[in-house]
């Protein structure tokens, strides 16, 4: 694990440790004494992130957010243990998902339709609820004061409805959560980071997606800071990759639309893609380690791909 990362403007990304190294990061960002967290990991990322308090010179009484990017468990799985351990501190949520951070239960069901109940309970454990009066609700425009610096709310679905994407304003970068998809470090050639969008279910929308990833490049960021994994620039070259695979990923689930076991054919034909994008970038980890590192997020997308082709008979 890298621990902490320093980025600079007060931005640094803590390794949480959700299912071994430099795949999800949270993210802290620091003005004036103050504190607030993008995304949370599970429950057990908590003690990572009161180390990197330390390190920092901060406190827990010094956070005065925990900013969800929205609620799939790798991203907000900690946050009622987070907000147990800051007492200051406000959950920031998008509306659609602020009831499930209250109550849990569902939230906590869902993930076990996908992981099964056991794989569930072993990433992320209890689910703690969060007071209501601690949560914001947090719609499109709606801002932030940190110390006097500004972070605001774009509401950014195609990967969630419930999802929200946060622009830095002093730093004037985004922090991304899934929208701008996959970029691990374990995959750059030569600091040249190459990216890979999540079609994660139940939610994957991709006309939405397109439209989400278009406003954030019209605000012109100096750079994205992805949950998995962390900063990324070159901005226009990644949205652009993201676009074209975005419309990948479709055509690959439109091609089985009508077939038997689909679901299959759909994740047969995301490998063969992962493999052209290998190629075409050069990825320095031999075939056998980026299968390895990718293999639940090819899963996880073609679990998405194959419902969103039912969801949209209807």
């Amino acid at each position: 694990m890298q621990g902490l990362i320093a980025f600079g403007d007060g931005i640094y990304a803590v390794d949480s440790g959700y299912t071994g190294p430099d795949v999800a990061a949270i993210h802290l960002i620091e003005e004036g004494g103050r504190a607030a967290l993008v995304d949370t990991g599970n429950n057990d990322s908590l003690r990572h992130v009161l180390e990197a308090l330390v390190e920092t010179g901060l406190s827990a009484e010094s956070v005065d957010y925990v900013l969800l990017t929205h609620i799939h468990l790798d991203h907000a799985g900690g946050a009622g243990a987070f907000m147990q351990a800051f007492p200051n501190a406000k959950l920031v949520v998008h509306p659609r998902g602020a009831r499930h951070m209250a109550e849990p239960s569902k939230l906590f069901a869902g993930v076990s339709a996908v992981y099964g109940p056991e794989r569930a309970k072993e990433l992320y454990g209890e689910l703690i609820p969060v007071p209501v009066e601690r949560i914001i609700e947090a719609g499109d425009g709606h801002e932030l004061d940190l110390g006097g610096r500004v972070i605001r709310v774009f509401d950014t679905p195609g990967h969630a409805r419930h999802h929200v994407c946060y622009f830095d304003t002093k730093s004037r970068a985004f922090f991304t959560g899934d929208t701008f998809g996959l970029s691990y470090r374990a995959l750059d050639v030569d600091g040249k980071p190459s990216i890979f969008p999540t079609t994660t279910p139940v939610q994957f929308e991709p006309d939405a997606m397109h439209a989400s990833i278009r406003r954030m490049e019209a605000e012109q960021p100096s750079a994205m800071y992805l949950t998995h994994y962390a900063q990324v620039r070159d901005v226009p070259r990644l949205a652009a990759d993201m676009h074209r695979l975005i419309d990948a990923h479709v055509a690959i689930a439109e091609r089985h639309e009508a077939a038997e076991g689909r679901k299959a054919l759909i994740e047969q034909d995301i490998w063969a893609l992962v493999g052209e994008e290998a190629i075409r970038v050069g990825w320095p980890l031999p075939e056998a380690e980026w299968r390895r590192l990718l293999a639940l997020d090819v899963e996880l997308n073609a679990q998405g791909l194959d419902v969103w082709l039912e969801a949209r008979k209807g």
